[in-house]
């Protein structure tokens, strides 16, 4: 039974042992082609290396300490169950899970955009927005390469669509709440500029480790670095601003109701100094009683404004409680490297080009066989009509 088997496979194996040497022969075969295609291959993997913009890479990895609270541990704890609590725990602060909507945010993306930063071509600080729309950054020979050949359909739907129009704001000085109901208005260049943001500031949360990534990507190493460093000073200032609005606003609330207990307890304390001062000499029963009131409001306003004033300091003590702290394990650092490399860019082309010359090769093997598998139907079609006709 073995040797039948045996028997049975060889002529299996000798057939795909023939298919192989077979495409090996096209490929020697047609070996000019394929030194043809990878020789213009090279040269535009050539010209893309030498051509393309430089790329330098920034990361800093932060830990946000935020309190060791019984509470705050639950969610740890529901994290290494596999239980993810949503955008808040249990006290109803922002998780680190929400960290990269605010990284993607618009007033995060425009505040880092319009920036100030050191460029090599600059003798002044300039921010990204005004680098890209002045004529210090200009596109490569090879993005104009690709723009005019691959991404030639593009550019003629983008010139047959119609340009949107800039919408301007309507002044509104008479509103008094303006700033509360004045949307964020962006403008055309800003919105492309928006976009491009995503590529140049990204977020990443470690969950299990607890430990959050930025990555920054810029142009140059001097500009890369300081905007990888704003962008974490940034970063920590909304992060302390949405773990701290609600103390911070209660601290607002009662400062504004100390200032208003304090200024009745002078208001009394004065009121009385003055009437003592003025009744010294008197002995009347009106002078008395007028004291007597004034001294009892001087009290009572005196105790309303020493409970404040407790309340005040809890308050205080709530929000640098509620202020995160962040360690810093990686910090910003100066990139020697860019992280683009041309070798890889130039490799990348040539193993494109084997492949497509690769393809060319063996599809032009192949195409006759594809060829006549189809038509081969259509002929058995004709000749079972001839006999049909003769029959």
């Amino acid at each position: 039974m073995e040797e039948n088997i045996n028997k049975a496979n060889t002529p299996d194996e000798e057939k795909e042992g023939l298919d192989i040497m077979a495409m090996v022969r096209s490929l020697w075969d047609g070996r000019k082609t394929i030194f043809i295609t990878l020789g213009i291959f090279f040269a535009l993997g050539l010209i893309a290396a030498l051509t393309m913009k430089r790329t330098y890479t920034v990361q800093t990895v932060m830990v946000p300490q935020m309190g060791n609270d019984a509470k705050s541990g639950l969610g740890g704890l529901a994290a290494l169950a596999g239980f993810d609590l949503g955008a808040t725990n249990n006290n109803g602060e922002l998780s680190p899970l929400v960290y990269p909507q605010i990284v993607n945010s618009t007033p995060f993306r425009l505040s880092m955009m319009h920036t100030p930063l050191h460029y090599q071509k600059s003798d002044t600080l300039i921010s990204m927005f005004d680098y890209a729309m002045s004529d210090y950054e200009k596109p490569s020979v090879f993005s104009y390469i690709l723009k005019y050949t691959i991404g030639l359909p593009g550019v003629i739907i983008g010139s047959l669509r119609s340009k949107p129009e800039e919408i301007v704001y309507p002044n509104a000085n008479s509103r008094k709440d303006e700033k509360d109901f004045r949307p964020i208005v962006v403008s055309l260049d800003e919105q492309q500029m928006l976009e491009k943001m995503g590529q140049v500031i990204s977020l990443n949360v470690d969950k299990k480790e607890g430990y959050i990534t930025l990555t920054v990507n810029g142009s140059e190493p001097v500009q890369t670095a300081e905007l990888a460093l704003r962008a974490q000073k940034l970063l920590e200032t909304e992060i302390t601003r949405f773990r701290t609005e609600k103390s911070q606003s209660e601290l607002d609330y009662i400062q504004a109701r100390y200032d208003e207990a304090k200024a009745e307890a002078d208001r009394y304390q004065s009121a009385w100094a003055s009437t003592t001062d003025r009744s010294q000499f008197l002995t009347t029963t009106s002078a008395t009683i007028s004291k007597a009131r004034l001294q009892t409001k001087f009290n009572v306003a005196n105790s309303v404004f020493m409970e404040m004033a407790k309340q005040l300091e809890q308050a205080k003590m709530k929000v640098k409680k509620d202020t995160p702290t962040f360690s810093i394990i990686q910090p910003v650092t100066l990139p020697t490297k860019p992280s683009n490399s041309r070798a890889k860019t130039l490799i990348v082309w040539l193993f494109l080009g084997g492949v497509i010359g690769c393809g060319i090769v063996l599809g032009k093997g192949y195409w006759p066989k594809a060829k006549a598998m189809f038509k081969k139907p259509e002929i058995e079609e004709k000749e079972k009509k001839t006999e049909e006709e003769k029959k």
